[in-house]
Formats: C-alpha cells, structure tokens, sequence
C-alpha cells in the first residue's frame, strides 16, 4: 500500500469536512463519496475514485448538445454531471432502496451493512459510519446514495434527471425516453446476480447509431473464449457484493448478439483505489448500435 496516497485522501476528506462546516453544510460530512467532483468554492468531495484527470480514457465525445444519456448507477453522480457539462440531457440511474441490491439468499440486512461500512471505510481501521449506534439500512442508502447525488446537483444547479430503479426494471417506458444516444455502465454489472438480465434490459434503450460505453474489471487469464469468474465466494459475510466478472470476449459476444454492430476496446480506464492505494486497470468497451 501507498500509505501517501491514503494519507492524502483522509487529509481530503477531513478538508471537505471543514469546508462543508465552513459554508453551513454540516450535513454533508455524513456522506460517503464514490467520485471527487469540483462543487465550487472550495468544495471538492473526497471521492474513493477521482476521475477528472482520466476522464478521457473513455471516449465520450467532448460535444454532446442534443444527446441524451443514461447513466446507470450513477452513485455520486460524476458521469451524469460531466454528461451534462458537455451538453446532454441527462438521466440518471440508481437503486430505489439497498434492499434492491443483489445479495446473497439469507444475508440479512446487518450483515448487508457490515459488508458496506467495510467497503466504504478500509482506510480507517475499526471506524464505524455511526459509533453509537447501529446504522439503519435506510440511513445508509441516503449516506451512500442518495444524499451524495443530491448535494451534488444542488450545488452545480444540474438539470440531470434521476429515476430509481434497479438495472432489471430498466425500460423505455419509465425512463420516458425511446431511445439514448449515450449509456454508461461502469462497475455495475458485477454487482448484479443476472449480469445478462440486465444488460439485456439495457442494450434495447440504445438507440440505432447510438453507443453504449462499458467499463469495468474483465479478467485476462480466463483464455480466448467468452467465459466469466464467480467472485463472490463461500463467506456469507466475506464478499464485496460483487458476484461474476465476465472476459472481454464474453462481453464482445453477448453485446454483438444483443444488437451491436461492432464492440471494441476504445481505452483503458487506470487509476488508483484512493482508500488502500489498490491500482486498477479496466478495458473501455465501445458498443455501436
């Protein structure tokens, strides 16, 4: 572990703190942040990625007036701003409730919770989100979540607009939109137990001419045929939330059979995990309706 890295980003976080305090936003020191997003005035969230640097690694186009995207499980919301930034109208997509979130038969909600604060605090050993008491599911998908999202597009006065629903439920018909231009899915699908039901649920909102962007851990040493890797062990409480990781191959087949023309790799999606100093490196696929 870079131990600079990490303490660099708890200097961030306790910065943002203070800052928030400072501006009369007390409440947003409770929030835990996916992505580092610039709010102006000396805000700058302390995102466990920060992706304004790299952003370019995955090809959006840099005009995208008079598109429509989708970004579904937008967490924060980094992508949905940035879409908008460019010019798009944006929807945004996360879930309606932690309850929705695929998890193994007979967690149950504590053990649920324990798995998340693991996950959102590894560089604060023993820390817990609220040391008094336990963390209710609710006050957690509001501190995970929701509230995130929320401040966010307060603060950068966004017009994105957000529907909750989980990735299965995903239609035209709720996202009041026939066809996108643009969708997003980052590291979505191996939190999903059905990841083909939901990117089969995707695939139909992009429209003719339209590109889907996906991006996310796709193993290498899975050889040259379509194949995917349970990840998701035998430890009730002992995984990520993450259950299958699909090969590239396996991906470029399925997207070219759910009505792609061509999928290639279009860049590479490095960085660092900012809470443990963990390097990654994922593929960016480019799917052309």
């Amino acid at each position: 572990m870079d131990e600079k890295i990490v303490e660099r980003y708890v200097a961030e976080q306790r910065a943002f703190e203070e800052r928030s305090r400072q501006l009369g936003y007390a409440e947003a020191a409770e929030f835990f942040w996916y992505h580092t997003i610039d709010l102006g005035d000396g805000l700058v969230t302390p995102g466990l990625y920060d992706f304004r640097e790299t952003v370019d690694c995955f090809g959006f186009p840099s005009d995208m007036k008079g598109m429509t995207a989708l970004d579904v499980g937008s967490a924060t919301g980094f992508f949905s701003f940035e879409f908008e930034k460019r010019g798009a109208r944006v929807i945004s997509v996360d879930l309606p409730s932690l309850e929705e979130l695929d998890r193994f038969p007979g967690q149950t909600t504590e053990q649920l919770i324990g798995k998340l604060e693991r996950m959102i605090l590894p560089a604060l050993p023993g820390a817990k989100l609220h040391p008094d008491r336990p963390i209710t599911t609710a006050e957690m998908y509001f501190r995970l979540l929701d509230g995130p999202f929320r401040f966010c597009h307060a603060r950068l006065k966004s017009k994105a607009e957000r529907c909750l629903s989980t990735v299965y439920d995903l239609s035209a018909e709720k996202l009041g939109v026939a066809g996108f231009d643009l969708i997003f899915l980052g590291d979505i699908l191996l939190h999903t137990f059905y990841p083909w039901k939901a990117l089969a649920a995707v695939a139909p909102l992009c429209k003719p001419g339209g590109l889907l962007v996906l991006s996310q851990v796709m193993p290498e040493d899975l050889g040259a045929q379509p194949a995917m890797l349970y990840v998701g062990g035998d430890d009730p409480e002992g995984d990520d939330i993450s259950w299958w990781w699909p090969n590239q191959a396996c991906f470029e087949k399925l997207l070219i059979k759910m009505g792609f023309k061509t999928v290639v790799e279009a860049g590479r999606n490095r960085g660092v995990l900012r809470t443990t100093a963990y390097p990654f490196d994922r593929p960016v696929l480019h799917a052309r309706k």
